[in-house]
């Protein structure tokens, strides 16, 4: 049985961990919060004090953490990665990070005899725990091979290329995603101030030219008033800083993503980064003086339980 690692079990991380045991690995579990492992312990999961403790019990090593400063810590920390036995290791990474930085651990991680993949990921809590999350993959081939059944065993593999392009592939989906949370709030309040009801508005949308996962997923947390509490404006703030220096760095125009940026700073400053996502829009609600609540029960993905955990079904 292949032995793995899962650094960082956060909302999306303790999903796929959930999803490895699932899949019968060996799991090694560490995060900064005792507690948030409890669940996977109790399923058989072993803890590990350390990163480096992770490293030296595992043969592949997972990481998901907050950012660049927390995943630089894993690595390069006094108890980080590189203070363990890397040698013929794999380190897959799924943060949302700086390809720039993530190059340089990558090729120390490679130096210390171990071998490295990035696998950031896109989708939602829900399709973390349902397991069919998007990784976008970077990597050579045959060490992207040699941990193909740990990556399809937490989502959906999309090869990008060479190690670091997965890192780019996340940034700029994030972008886009980005731009079209800030876009729906201005779409609905302005058809609710022309007298469109949101739920008509948003069945008309839907399947047109201007669907998306967005539209999908997250227009229902503003139904219903919660406004995704499972991605942090925390995060989005994050991800945004990271795209401002990934256009930076390339030299491209940027007008539409810094409009987003600015809009999502301001729900941050009025709300609070512990908000939700979604509360982009509540700004424009608040601003227009409208309410998008829609009646009835809109119970979030996320709290939908895993097919397998129903009815007493759990592992």
């Amino acid at each position: 049985m292949t032995k793995v690692g899962f650094i960082g079990l956060g909302n999306m991380g303790g999903a796929a961990a959930r999803n490895l045991q699932r899949a019968q690995f060996e799991l090694i579990v560490h995060d900064l919060r005792r507690q948030a492992a409890e669940p996977l312990v109790a399923r058989g999961a072993r803890w590990a004090d350390t990163p480096a403790e992770v490293v030296n019990q595992a043969e592949i090593v997972a990481t998901m953490v907050f950012g660049p400063q927390q995943i630089e810590q894993v690595v390069r920390g006094d108890q980080g990665l590189l203070a363990g036995d890397c040698r013929n290791k794999v380190w897959i990474d799924l943060t949302t990070s700086s390809p720039t930085l993530m190059r340089e651990l990558a090729a120390e991680f490679e130096k210390a005899g171990g071998e490295a993949v990035d696998a950031p990921v896109t989708g939602s809590v829900d399709s973390a725990i349902r397991g069919d999350m998007i990784l976008f993959v970077g990597g050579a081939e045959q060490t992207v091979a040699r941990v193909h059944p740990v990556l399809a065993a937490m989502g959906e593999i999309r090869r990008v290329g060479l190690y670091g392009n997965g890192y780019v592939a996340k940034l700029v989906n994030n972008q886009l995603w980005k731009i079209h949370a800030a876009a729906i709030g201005e779409a609905m309040v302005a058809a609710k101030k022309a007298g469109l009801a949101p739920e008509v508005w948003w069945a008309a949308m839907k399947g047109g030219a201007a669907d998306s996962f967005v539209m999908q997923h997250d227009v229902p947390s503003i139904f219903a008033g919660h406004y995704d509490p499972s991605f942090r404006l925390a995060l989005c703030l994050k991800d945004l800083a990271l795209i401002d220096e990934l256009v930076r760095e390339t030299g491209t125009r940027s007008e539409l993503t810094q409009a987003a940026y600015a809009r999502f700073r301001e729900a941050a400053e009025r709300y609070g980064e512990d908000a939700g996502e979604m509360t982009v829009c509540k700004l424009l609600e608040e601003d227009a003086g409208v309410e998008l609540r829609v009646a009835g029960e809109w119970i979030p993905p996320w709290q939908v339980q895993h097919p397998q955990e129903r009815g007493g079904l759990a592992q």
